[in-house]
Order: structure tokens, then sequence, then C-alpha cells
């Protein structure tokens, strides 16, 4: 898992700067608690959720058309009829 873009900002002037991450130590004791205080078990609930979460981002994508993830939009859109 990458955590780091591959360039630096200044390669990247228009490039958005990637969200900060601010999980504390009462948060990783939390998911600990959540888990009865088992280590493995929090870290194998996390690993579920990240699956879960890659798996319906994966099906937005399928399901999201080429044009407009290219920042077009469909050519059908404007003949369409409205209603």
């Amino acid at each position: 898992m990458q955590t780091k873009p591959d360039s630096t900002p200044e390669e990247q002037p228009d490039a958005p700067e990637a969200p900060a991450f601010d999980i504390t130590d009462a948060d990783i004791d939390e998911v600990i608690t959540a888990c009865s205080g088992d280590p493995r078990a929090a870290i194998r609930a996390l690993l579920i959720g990240q699956q879960f979460l890659e798996a319906a981002l994966e099906e937005a994508r399928k399901e999201a058309s080429w044009g407009y993830v290219r920042g077009r939009p469909s050519r059908w859109t404007k003949d369409a009829p409205e209603g």
C-alpha cells in the first residue's frame, strides 16, 4: 500500500494535497476495545472493512461511464429528451 505520491508537489502544482489522516492512540484503543481487547481481532475487523470499501469502490468504478470518468459528458445526454 502506497501512502505517498510518486512525485513531489512541485512537480504537480495543480494536484490537490493528500488528506491528512489524524488517527490518535485513543482511536486505536477504541478499535481494540470494540474487539474485546484482542489486537488480532481488531486488525482482522479493519482488514475486512478495508476489503469491503475496496469492493464498493471497484463496483462504483464499473458503474461510472468512461466519459464521466474522463470528465467529458456523454454525447447521449445532450440529445436525450428531458423527463
